[in-house]
């Protein structure tokens, strides 16, 4: 599997911006794709992630209400809508995909990544 991210920037605290991550290579029933971030300093955290076939979707707490994930299986990309951004969630995000995810294992660890795209919010 192959993954690559984009639609990352500079906005300001409040608006809102959409992440796109392209998939290509072979998906199973029990593919997931997860969206994560590293914060400078920090460990990298899980954001969210959906499944591949049924498109069940999952959120961290500290995005759940505020960003949307969603994918597009015919255009083989999965989005992450980000609202209300806040100076927290500059990170470098990527995705990744687990072609055989299960319950427990949509946090992570994930096998595939794709490339980062930085997000940065100013206040």
């Amino acid at each position: 599997v192959q993954l690559q991210a984009s639609g990352g920037g500079l906005v300001q605290a409040g608006d809102s911006l959409t992440l796109s991550c392209a998939v290509s290579g072979r998906t199973y029933r029990n593919t997931a794709i997860g969206w994560f971030r590293q914060a400078p300093g920090k460990e990298r955290e899980f954001v969210s992630a959906i499944t591949w076939s049924a498109g069940r979707t999952y959120y961290a707490d500290s995005v759940k209400g505020r960003f949307t994930i969603a994918r597009d299986n015919a255009k083989s990309t999965v989005y992450l809508q980000m609202n209300s951004l806040k100076p927290e969630d500059t990170a470098v995000y990527y995705c990744a995909a687990n072609p055989h995810a299960i319950l427990s294992s949509l946090r992570g660890p994930y096998p595939y990544w794709g490339q980062g795209t930085q997000v940065t919010v100013s206040s």
